[in-house]
């Protein structure tokens, strides 16, 4: 049985301005995957003091320390997920096609189960778009014109020139294939901002002999800009004490919200639900911030998650705008768990691998309708 409890504005010893809050969603943790099987038999004390106030020193450092569940199961992959890559920004020398690196890949297609299979070799030159000159590159791959069904390479961290080393399978007839168009993108992955765009490859199926097994190396081209409607950012933490069994959810602040008022406002306030098997069990939900777009919140919510659950468990976030009068109207949404995928994955796994440590990260607002949960493990 699962329950919950919630508690506002004691997530730390903040200051006013909401100084240490903004630090840590600056900050960088490799997004890496995990499972959660030893956690709960070889969980020991060795991070930080069991407490029940969070507090800013513990969260300014989310270095991950390395303990055998997060070694032990780096096998679990982020599969079609929404990451929301951004394009380059401006300034960024990533604009010219020999600056960009180049990907090698190879084609094969699998006449008796109908499937195109798709390697992700390795990449090479790839332009830097950290401030320490590298980048944490991964791969998307995905068929046009179904940009829906995506899957998705490891972060590979701080690095120029990874080995990826993946394959990924698309069931496309084979009489379908000559109309579709291949991409692999490249970006790299930021943690607590948009993940910037390094460029990518696009092959036009039709140009393709299947005949036999192709293999190549092609120059990364310059991503074309992405418009989509913005619905803003939210910043939350995640904390799991598996010798407590609770599952701690810090809402911190939101950034760049869509306008929903007339008046070019709108009133925040973020629902948290916790899922299982993809019914909500529990809900909670953070005060009402008004005539805002860049709400700041620090208000925890806790849940108990026995151990041998939390893999079964997803929790979603959603940000609405509070209407007096009228229905209060969902701004944009995100979920987290062993079932979301991409960010949320990472962010979920990154949780499980550093118990009683609060893991904070920046998450881009989706579409209320477009948020889709895998099936859970």
């Amino acid at each position: 049985m699962l329950h919950g409890s919630g508690r506002s504005g004691h997530g730390g010893r903040a200051g006013a301005d909401g100084s240490w809050s903004s630090l840590l969603c600056k900050q960088s943790v490799n997004g890496r995957v995990g499972a959660f099987e030893c956690l709960c038999r070889k969980d020991r004390r060795i991070s930080l003091p069991c407490s029940r106030s969070l507090r800013p020193p513990d969260l300014q450092r989310p270095t991950r320390r390395r303990t055998p569940a997060a070694s032990a199961t780096a096998q679990v992959q982020p599969e079609v997920e929404e990451l929301e890559p951004a394009p380059s920004g401006p300034g960024q020398q990533v604009t010219d096609k020999h600056e960009l690196g180049r990907l090698q890949y190879s084609l094969d297609y699998d006449f008796q189960s109908g499937q195109l299979l798709v390697g992700i070799l390795q990449a090479e030159g790839l332009a830097a778009l950290d401030l320490g000159g590298s980048s944490d590159p991964y791969v998307r791959v995905y068929l046009l014109p179904d940009k829906r069904r995506r899957h998705e390479t490891k972060v590979h961290r701080q690095t120029l020139n990874p080995h990826f080393g993946e394959t990924f399978a698309f069931k496309v007839p084979y009489v379908e294939l000559g109309g579709r168009v291949l991409v692999m993108a490249v970006y790299d992955f930021d943690r607590f901002s948009r993940n910037d765009a390094i460029g990518e490859v696009r092959v036009p199926m039709s140009s393709v002999d299947l005949g036999r097994p192709v293999q190549a190396w092609r120059e990364l081209q310059a991503a074309p800009r992405e418009e989509q409607e913005k619905l803003g950012d939210i910043c939350f933490s995640l904390r799991y004490v598996p010798t407590a069994g609770k599952l701690t959810v810090i809402v911190l602040e939101a950034k760049n919200l869509k306008k929903m008022d007339v008046g070019g406002l709108s009133d925040p306030y973020v629902k948290v639900h916790l899922l299982q098997g993809g019914k909500k069990v529990r809900k909670k939900k953070t005060t009402i911030k008004k005539n805002t777009l860049n709400p700041y919140y620090n208000e925890a919510f806790s849940f108990e998650v026995p151990c041998d659950q939390v893999q079964k468990v997803q929790v979603e976030l959603t940000v609405l705008d509070y209407d007096k009068l009228g229905k209060n109207e969902a701004i944009g949404r995100v979920a987290v768990g062993a079932a979301a995928g991409g960010a949320g994955l990472r962010h979920w796994a990154d949780m499980l691998a550093n118990p009683r440590r609060p893991i904070a990260q920046w998450h881009s607002l989706r579409p209320p309708d477009r948020v889709r949960l895998l099936p859970a493990p």
